[in-house]
């Protein structure tokens, strides 16, 4: 009996709510529109405060109230996580009202918008990719801003996702064997994330495919390819010369320069 209680007067205050909405909307008194508008958008209830906002602009257009009543609506759909629309708000509001207070905001919230869009690792990144791009504009743009800081640390966490899906498409190539496509790949990968806290580790993905493809390869290929695996370590080498992987990438190194020993016997 208590649920079925509790479910009546759900239903009854959803249908109160409801109604008291429609009496709103069905008023001619825009600026009445306004403020319930600005008071259901204080009491998060932001589907109303959106509705009412877009009956309210036909009337405050080229009005000073404008752009007040357009950065309210921009959060409206931000706040109900409707990012394709909020973001459209937001960059239509830098466009028109270049000089405004909150432009520098809309600027930044366009580009958070699109962090909040970016997808799971796994997933296309393309958004991720928008993000990056928009909060290094960000910056550039206003490099005093209070803002940067937080930009900075969502451009970190951005690049750390594409560095990961890039190296999971790089190692997918070494665990299944193709070896030259996993040095490609990996050489690929420290060329896009040169300060990357694994560095070293691509780099030793890189010898050991190097390494592993020669082994594979035609005798009279192998010279060449073993070499470039010699040459790899001389790069690690000279790029991680502290690096605890420094060992490992050293007997592949030994390992080929026996090989090619072997070749001029």
């Amino acid at each position: 009996m208590n649920r079925v209680y509790v479910v009546i007067c759900l239903l009854i205050g959803l249908t109160s709510c409801t109604s008291k909405f429609s009496k709103i909307q069905k008023s001619n008194d825009y600026e009445y529109k306004y403020k319930m508008a600005d008071e259901y958008s204080t009491a998060k209830k932001y589907v109303y405060a959106q509705q009412l906002y877009e009956e309210v602009i036909p009337f405050l257009k080229g009005t000073s109230r404008y752009e007040t009543l357009f950065y309210k609506l921009a959060y409206s759909y931000y706040n109900q996580e409707d990012y394709v629309n909020a973001e459209n708000l937001f960059k239509t509001f830098t466009e028109t009202f270049p000089s405004s207070n909150h432009a520098e905001e809309c600027e930044f919230m366009r580009a958070l918008v699109f962090y909040k869009q970016s997808p799971k690792v796994d997933l296309d990144q393309t958004n991720t990719t928008k993000a990056v791009g928009l909060l290094q504009a960000f910056i550039s743009t206003h490099p005093t801003s209070s803002r940067v800081k937080e930009a900075t640390d969502l451009i970190d966490a951005c690049r750390e996702k594409l560095e990961l899906k890039e190296f999971k498409s790089a190692d997918l190539y070494y665990n299944l064997g193709f070896y030259k496509a996993a040095a490609v790949a990996f050489n690929s990968l420290l060329e896009d994330f040169p300060d990357s806290k694994h560095g070293d580790e691509y780099k030793l993905i890189i010898i050991k495919s190097d390494y592993k493809y020669a082994e594979l390869s035609y005798e009279i290929k192998q010279k060449e390819r073993f070499e470039k695996v010699i040459s790899e370590y001389s790069d690690f080498k000279e790029r991680y010369p502290d690096s605890k992987l420094i060992n490992d990438a050293k007997e592949y190194n030994t390992l080929a320069q026996n090989f090619l020993n072997n070749i001029k016997k």
